[in-house]
């Protein structure tokens, strides 16, 4: 094939993910950091300037709300990890071909509906009325109906149930491509389990650990449908607050200033992730 024609199928094959790219992310975030940077002085009237930001940093319920949005997420992404690592490491290294199909089929099921559809199921479950407070009323277990809803942990528990995908697939990827000579070596050399796993497993996992972390930690802290219906009043969730100056309070400049601070903020956990772990974003994928 000629170097010309080569150059052009590569460049039709890449341009609907580069449109997509600038259109569906690029341009909107330059427009939201726009919006943000906009003061209001008057009726239709605007000035450029920080004053945004300032306000936000001066409103100690905002700063709150963004790092307890910020320890929620950490906390998802690590009891993601705690409960998808088994799963993808028998995946991967255990189960046949018709299991880790038939396992993969049921990690898919959850994104089969909407968030609002999973939530609502969570909240059929865990309200006073619900099913598992009727089963453990009927076992006598408990004397009256418990509403198991509108607190921390049901939060955790929806949005780990959404996000435990995204840390498994990661996962999966990487751990297939270990070599099983390297665990039959270290058991041959007078490991044990815990120091193979230690010493061999997490190494190796290390770009899908980082990986699926990464992934699961930017969707739980930019979502809002779960943390809104399972915890109520009490969920206090970041994009609650962009959501209303956005809807609520039709004020634009703050909505778009918050997203700003959200998106800047996450980024900044993930790369001291990456710096603390020692990984780089050309290594979350799979080892060199």
């Amino acid at each position: 094939m000629p170097r010309g024609a080569g150059r052009l199928s590569l460049f039709l094959l890449f341009t609907p993910f580069l449109l997509w790219i600038v259109l569906l992310i690029v341009l909107p975030q330059i427009g939201i950091g726009y919006v943000s940077l906009r003061e209001k002085v008057g009726i239709n009237q605007y000035e450029f300037g920080l004053k945004n930001y300032l306000d936000f940093v001066g409103e100690p319920i905002y700063r709150n709300t963004l790092l307890r949005t910020a320890w929620m997420s950490i906390l998802v992404t690590a009891c993601a990890l705690v409960i998808g690592f088994p799963v993808a490491y028998y995946i991967a290294k255990a189960a046949g071909e018709r299991s880790r199909a038939t396992l993969f089929l049921m990690c898919l099921i959850p994104l089969w509906v909407s968030d609002l559809v999973r939530a609502y199921g969570w909240i059929v479950l865990l309200r006073e009325t619900g099913v598992v407070s009727s089963v453990l009323l009927r076992l006598g277990i408990i004397g009256e109906p418990v509403e198991m809803l509108y607190n921390d942990v049901t939060v955790v528990i929806g949005l780990v149930y959404t996000v435990i995908l995204f840390m498994i697939v990661p996962l999966v990827s990487t751990l297939q491509g270990m070599d099983n000579a390297l665990l039959e070596a270290g058991y041959n050399l007078g490991g044990s389990r815990l120091t193979v796993f230690r010493r061999i497993i997490v190494p190796y996992a290390m770009p899908g650990i980082v990986a699926g972390c990464i992934i699961t930690f930017m969707l739980t802290a930019g979502s809002y449908l779960t943390p809104i219906l399972l915890g109520g009043k009490n969920s206090s969730w970041f994009t609650e607050q962009i959501y209303n100056q956005f809807i609520t309070r039709y004020n634009w400049e703050a909505g778009a200033t918050f997203g700003v601070v959200l998106l800047v903020f996450t980024s900044l956990v993930v790369w001291v992730g990456l710096w603390v772990t020692g990984q780089s974003l050309a290594t979350t994928v799979a080892k060199d």
